[in-house]
């Protein structure tokens, strides 16, 4: 049987051929990109900002797959690393310096030797968010909510309570308190709270202060679609999590 050590061998060759191929066919080292016409120079040691993000979603795109394929756990670690390593090197995470402008603002490129180009990239964005949906967790399986928070780290979860405040599907405002050890956001307008617990299992708060409580982390299609639709039924989804799944 294939030890641990193995696999990552194997992956490492695996990556190693892959890039190789990629190389052969496509030739990126002597790309020198468009920069005939466009602003600022783009190609040969530029950084693509979109395209970071939206290898960063492919990443995770083939970690979910296998993990819903039951690949080998050494496999998986290693898919993790790189996804890690990929957000890690978004400009969010740099410094104004380094980057060269504000790490918030999405940008088209980081050319060798300048600065951030090209501001208002909206498809980084858009990658950036389905990436951040993803390490929450949201899914829809067969019109069923579900929440499987794989690529989420308990660093993430408050470390003191706190309030935060909430725009329902109504339109009204909600100020709801929030616990240690818990995380918050909404879907569809929505809130939902994530709290680390022994067992995992999803409790329904509805607006006629009745609750359902489901001993899976997927909703039944009923329950889905009222959030999906925004029926403005539900007030509150709390989501236990047992710490295991979280990384």
């Amino acid at each position: 049987m294939a030890s641990n050590n193995d696999y990552k061998e194997l992956v490492s060759k695996e990556t190693t051929i892959l890039l190789q191929i990629f190389e052969d066919v496509f030739n990126h080292k002597a790309f020198t990109g468009r920069s005939g016409t466009f602003y600022g120079y783009e190609g040969l040691g530029s950084i693509y900002w979109h395209m970071v993000s939206k290898l960063h979603l492919a990443v995770m795109e083939v970690t979910n797959q296998a993990i819903e394929t039951n690949e080998n756990q050494v496999v998986i670690d290693v898919l993790v690393s790189h996804f890690d390593e990929i957000g890690a090197g978004i400009g969010i995470h740099k410094s104004p310096e380094v980057y060269g402008a504000f790490p918030t603002d999405p940008y088209s490129h980081t050319p060798f030797g300048k600065g951030a180009q090209q501001p208002g990239m909206t498809g980084q964005v858009k990658e950036d968010i389905l990436t951040r949906v993803g390490e929450l967790g949201v899914k829809m399986k067969g019109e069923k909510l579900q929440f499987q928070p794989s690529f989420l780290k308990k660093e993430e979860f408050l470390s003191k309570d706190t309030e935060a405040t909430f725009v329902m599907v109504d339109g009204s405002k909600k100020v709801i308190n929030l616990e240690k050890d818990s995380l918050a956001f909404t879907t569809c307008q929505v809130p939902v709270i994530y709290k680390i617990n022994a067992t995992s299992k999803i409790v329904l708060h509805y607006k006629n202060e009745t609750t359902k409580t489901f001993e899976t982390l997927e909703l039944n299609e009923e329950e889905s679609k009222k959030i999906f639709h925004r029926t403005d039924e539900i007030a509150l989804v709390e989501v236990y999590l047992n710490a295991s799944i979280l990384r």
